[in-house]
């Protein structure tokens, strides 16, 4: 079957690359690019092994959580903060 492909250009160097090294025409190379490109889309992908991570108490927090910024700065920074800002 004869078939028209337009390549990107980086697959046309890999492809001259590939067929200096090889020493095969274009079509070899096109064609079992195709066929293993084609069999590993089929292929289904590897199931990953599943990580688990244990949880770990630690504690109450040092300081309390705060939505007021200001308030947070001057629990971790104290009053001279105030004099400075």
């Amino acid at each position: 079957m004869r078939t028209t492909l337009t390549l990107d250009p980086d697959v046309v160097q890999a492809l001259e690359q590939l067929r200096s090294t090889r020493k095969e025409s274009r079509k070899q190379l096109v064609n079992e690019a195709l066929r293993a490109g084609l069999k590993a889309i089929q292929k289904a992908p590897k199931r990953r092994k599943r990580v688990y991570t244990r949880s770990v108490d630690l504690g109450e927090p040092l300081i309390p959580w705060s939505d007021n910024t200001g308030e947070l700065l001057d629990r971790l920074e104290g009053v001279w903060r105030r004099d400075i800002g």
